[in-house]
């Protein structure tokens, strides 16, 4: 047996989770520079006792032997499945293996999700709807669907004795350091990032998922990434913000340039946007962390794309960012493409054709052929102007 930190987040409710310290990707797309956390809860009433999600494939036996500290595995009644994605699922299995009376509690959605990974017997599965709850003597479990955030069948769990929200990955951030919010300076960037990664393209979803919750007495949430928040206030507040598409007076720039060209174009911009008192981030996408650019996507007011050709079209770098753009659907009222060309164009209208569906509007573009001239970094300058100027208003 290891000595393993169990720490009680509120009266009979224990952190029964595990940190995944060296985790460095996830989904084979989202980096974690920080690893990140796969938080599990144990609730125990007077009655009985319930589990609400379990953790990672790895980490079955360290899961197994936390809950034991608090309470005996073999006697557990409830799983608690808020959502179904593996990283908080893939332990059902093992659990209920080894808890033989235990039943798993899920949505509608949440049975055929689960189906796809584990195989359950009808007699073991409770089926939850919104407005139902679960007695445990002396503690309840109340049941809110939250679909799209970020599975269709995502639920979130309320302990309303103990005023405690935990709802899954909402309100998430990668991160295995400390606990509890207070133990993290820098958390509400780390969430930013999360949001802007997993949770931004669902934004209308998360908005009426706030709405849901409003009026909840809430004294911590326990999401099942990252740090646990005592101060509900330091998340709910961005997150209403986020959720609502609110922006800054800020340009993001994403590009990549193979000779220059495109480099001292996006760079015009930015010195142009700067003089007219836009704030500017710039992250060229050869050596960049897209989660940090998914972190400045959430509240970037315009997005500047410099996109060179090659062999008639985007570079694989730009095509890559211009997809992620699409993909995570953020709230920018405002774009800029700009790109250069050796003997063939063609970047710009693969990038124009893929952001046809985004409601930015394009305030302008330019492609050169070679090093921009004086006349064409002077048109970049225009551009830039215009957009500094649409971004006040």
């Amino acid at each position: 047996m290891e000595i393993y930190n169990v720490p009680e987040i509120a009266r009979d409710v224990f952190w029964v989770g595990s940190k995944d310290w060296n985790r460095r990707m996830f989904d084979a797309l989202v980096p974690l520079p920080q690893g990140t956390s796969y938080n599990a809860y144990l609730v125990k009433g007077k009655e009985k006792t319930a589990l609400i999600d379990t953790v990672n494939p790895g980490f079955e036996k360290e899961f197994e032997e936390k809950i034991n500290l608090v309470s005996s595995l073999e006697k557990l009644d409830y799983l608690i499945m808020n959502h179904a994605e593996p990283d908080h699922s893939s332990a059902i299995r093992y659990i209920m293996d080894r808890a033989p009376d235990s039943v798993l509690v899920t949505t509608d959605r949440g049975v055929k999700m689960a189906s796809l990974y584990h195989d359950l017997p009808d007699t073991r599965i409770k089926v939850v709807a919104e407005g139902d709850s679960l007695e445990l003597g002396g503690k309840t479990l109340h049941f809110i669907e939250a679909p799209w955030l970020h599975w269709p069948e995502t639920m979130f769990t309320y302990l309303p004795e103990d005023e405690v929200l935990f709802p899954c990955d909402f309100f998430g951030a990668h991160t295995a350091q400390g606990v509890y919010d207070e133990d993290l300076e820098d958390l509400i960037p780390l969430a930013k990032r999360y949001y802007g990664e997993i949770m931004m393209p669902f934004g209308k979803m998360g908005a009426k998922a706030l709405a849901k919750i409003k009026d909840l007495n809430i004294k911590i949430i326990a999401p099942s990434h990252g740090p646990i928040y005592k101060n509900p206030r330091r998340i709910l507040e961005p997150y209403a913000k986020w959720t609502a598409g609110e922006t800054e007076n800020k340009a993001l720039i994403v590009y990549v340039s193979m000779w220059g060209s495109t480099e001292l174009m996006v760079r015009t911009i930015a010195e142009t946007l700067l003089k007219e008192g836009i704030d500017v981030v710039m992250y060229d996408l050869a050596v960049s962390d897209t989660g940090d650019i998914a972190r400045e996507l959430v509240d970037s007011r315009a997005i500047i794309l410099g996109a060179p050709t090659v062999l008639a079209g985007m570079h694989p770098l730009a095509l890559y960012g211009t997809y992620l753009v699409k993909a995570l659907n953020p709230p920018a009222k405002y774009g800029v493409i700009l790109g250069s060309f050796g003997w063939g164009g063609g970047a710009l209208k693969q990038a124009g054709e893929i952001l046809v569906p985004s409601k930015m509007e394009v305030v302008g573009t330019l492609q050169v052929k070679g090093k921009p001239r004086e006349e064409d970094l002077k048109k970049v300058e225009e551009i830039g102007r215009e957009l500094a100027q649409k971004m006040r208003i």
